[in-house]
């Protein structure tokens, strides 16, 4: 089957309508590009720019990228039937979105590709490889580190969030926060989240997930104020003797490649690189986009 035509796209905003569509072209098609994220790509329905490219009333491709936090678009989605010109819908979504965008105050956009098309697709759009995401394991039959007994760890509760969004909003830069709608979303699916308290505050946290391999410690983060203490060793050894007690299983973590205190941390701790790497792509909004 030929290639659709580019001139007779049609783009609008998706509906909550269009989730089944959208749902089968998930599915069902060869080019998706879906953010690593706690929220699912159609969790975005009814946030804006959430953009769909239509071919005589066909859906041909689709664009998920709004600003969470503000200032800030994370590339949700991306997918494309496979007999459309990929090139062409991205290109006549993307520059509807990136006006949005623009509009509403966006300062970058970003995406981690995990496919060498969507690479080239960001690539042609203007966006920057600057920096990657690396994975690093830890094995439960390890020994782990002493540390401090004297901290107050306790298990997070879910009236804890908005604290633990204060420590997350002061300890990572613009392009890593999460706002407190995906700390939710985090808590909802934690296998295992702890909080360091002192004198009532709460001051470090940590969010890990389970799989099928095991734990995946997902966020990790103290405040400012109270970094060079110790508080992230306590938990993650914290986390390390959960692991052990669970037989077997191995936990994984997340980190810049170009983040030497949180490598450091990690090695120190017995964690060793493994060769999974994804590559970070951000694009800057100028006055004249």
């Amino acid at each position: 089957m030929g290639l659709m035509a580019p001139a007779v796209f049609s783009l609008r905003s998706a509906t909550e309508e269009d989730r089944s569509r959208l749902a089968n072209l998930l599915h069902f098609e060869t080019h998706v590009h879906r953010h690593l994220d706690w929220r699912r790509p159609l969790d975005w329905l009814g946030h804006s720019p959430f953009l769909i490219a239509e071919n005589g009333g066909r859906l041909a491709a689709a664009l998920a990228c709004p600003q969470d936090p503000p200032g800030l678009a994370w590339i949700r989605l991306f997918a494309a039937m496979t007999r459309v010109d990929m090139a062409a819908a991205w290109n006549l979504l993307w520059a509807a979105a990136r006006e949005e965008l623009q509009q509403g105050g966006a300062q970058q956009a970003a995406a981690i590709p995990l496919n060498d098309w969507f690479v080239t697709l960001l690539q042609g759009a203007g966006f920057e490889h600057t920096q990657n995401v690396v994975v690093l394991d830890w094995a439960a039959s390890q020994t782990i580190l002493p540390s401090d007994h004297q901290l107050r760890i306790r298990p997070m509760q879910v009236e804890d969030l908005p604290a633990v969004y204060q420590v997350d909003k002061a300890a990572f830069a613009p392009l890593w926060q999460n706002p407190l709608a995906a700390l939710e979303f985090a808590y909802e699916q934690a296998g295992f989240a702890t909080v360091v308290e002192e004198q009532g505050n709460i001051v470090a946290y940590q969010i890990s997930t389970q799989n099928a391999q095991g734990l995946h410690l997902a966020r990790l983060a103290t405040h400012p104020s109270m970094q060079g203490r110790g508080l992230a060793v306590a938990l993650t050894t914290d986390l390390q003797r959960h692991a052990q007690t669970r037989k077997g299983l191995r936990l994984s973590v997340n980190t810049q490649d170009n983040n030497t205190p949180s490598l450091a941390l990690y090695k120190k701790l017995g964690f060793v690189l493994t060769s999974e790497r994804f590559p970070v792509y951000q694009f800057m909004f100028g006055p004249s986009d």
